[in-house]
């Protein structure tokens, strides 16, 4: 049997289940039971194409009379609106309808993308997320969160629109390089200071197996990632309240894929330094101590991600985290920790934030 889990997400606008498996693209009951319609568009990307298209282009074949592909750019740069663009344009071009069904097979990019089209063609249409990086497996494909990103800021133009069901299949991380690898590694490693000290306990000491791609740890640390995005999704889909503990790490990361240039840094690797500098804030404040900013710094860095951050202006980094969705009447909040396991909105005086990354900058022990 392809699926090792299934985990059911469950909002106010709908519910859909998360497949957790090996084999799924070519399994026929992968499909099953989806929107019918008369045609199906996979979105993609050459180098993901090139790996799974043809597995999941003859797979919807069997439900759907016709199924038309897009290859998109590859690249967090090309996250954009002329990008999304094209989507709209082949769409119209195949004469889609509102039950059409939109694939995205690949990354958070193409599933960011994908999603957004989705909502927005005519008001809006059904879709299947299928990660292909671990990072949209555990992360970015689950809670119906969409969005293109605008030169001033990441993720600044979007909509919620959950998809239809969420593949993901084991296998696809087999061919993840492991720069990819890590940058996923950061949204597993935020659920646990978040949500369940008890798993961050867990990646500590399964992080080496996790790092080499050893499919048994991978394959419960994206369950369990899953597990409780759904839980606290089905609980705040629009981010009103408790899923702004979901962006841990994110305010600060935002601020370096914007400040660098998006693509400059994957964008697991800046959350994974951005959850470095949260975690010193919220020492910093007094809420959860040093030694745990200590710990956490200690599992980012043998993940093989950043924790010193890049050198930019404290104007700068203010600046662009003043852009943050997070943001009020002009006042930064951070998602920070109070105790391992719980987290919660603060705001914090800008030159205590400016010390903190001054402090990180000036790190000996950084890398």
């Amino acid at each position: 049997m392809p699926v090792i889990a299934t985990v059911a997400v469950a909002t106010p606008s709908h519910r859909y289940e998360i497949l957790i498996g090996k084999q799924l693209l070519a399994a026929p009951s992968t499909w099953a039971g989806l929107p019918q319609a008369a045609q199906a568009v996979l979105v993609s990307n050459p180098l993901v194409h090139a790996h799974y298209g043809a597995a999941v282009e003859s797979a919807l074949a069997a439900h759907y009379g016709r199924v038309s592909r897009l290859l998109l750019p590859d690249g967090e740069q090309h996250k954009d609106w002329p990008t999304l663009q094209t989507i709209f344009d082949h769409l119209l071009r195949q004469g889609c309808d509102r039950k059409t069904l939109l694939v995205a097979l690949g990354g958070g990019v193409v599933g960011d993308m994908t999603g957004f089209a989705a909502a927005t063609y005519m008001r809006g249409v059904p879709y299947v997320q299928v990660p292909t990086t671990l990072l949209a497996q555990v992360d970015s494909s689950v809670g119906g969160k969409t969005a293109i990103n605008h030169p001033l800021g990441k993720n600044m133009i979007g909509a919620f629109h959950q998809p239809e069901r969420v593949v993901a299949d084991l296998d696809t991380l087999a061919t993840l390089p492991p720069r990819e690898l890590s940058a996923g590694l950061a949204e597993i490693i935020k659920y646990g200071p978040i949500a369940d000290a008890a798993f961050l306990d867990w990646i500590e000491r399964h992080l080496d197996a996790l790092a080499a791609g050893d499919a048994e740890a991978l394959a419960y640390a994206v369950r369990r990632s899953c597990e409780i995005k759904a839980e606290v999704v089905g609980a705040d889909e629009r981010e009103s309240g408790r899923r702004a503990i979901l962006n841990f790490g994110h305010t600060f990361g935002h601020a370096i894929e914007a400040g660098l240039g998006y693509g400059h840094w994957l964008h697991g690797e800046a959350v994974g330094c951005g959850m470095v500098l949260a975690a010193r804030l919220s020492a910093a404040l007094g809420l959860a101590d040093e030694a745990f900013a200590a710990r956490l710094a200690g599992i980012v860095r043998r993940a093989g991600l950043p924790v010193r951050p890049p050198a930019m202006p404290a104007p700068r980094w203010l600046g662009l985290m003043r852009l943050d969705k997070k943001a009020e009447a002009g006042a930064i909040r951070f998602v920070l920790i109070e105790r391992p396991g719980t987290a919660a909105l603060h705001a914090a005086p800008d030159n205590m934030v400016a010390r903190v990354i001054e402090a990180a900058s000036a790190d000996a022990g950084s890398a």
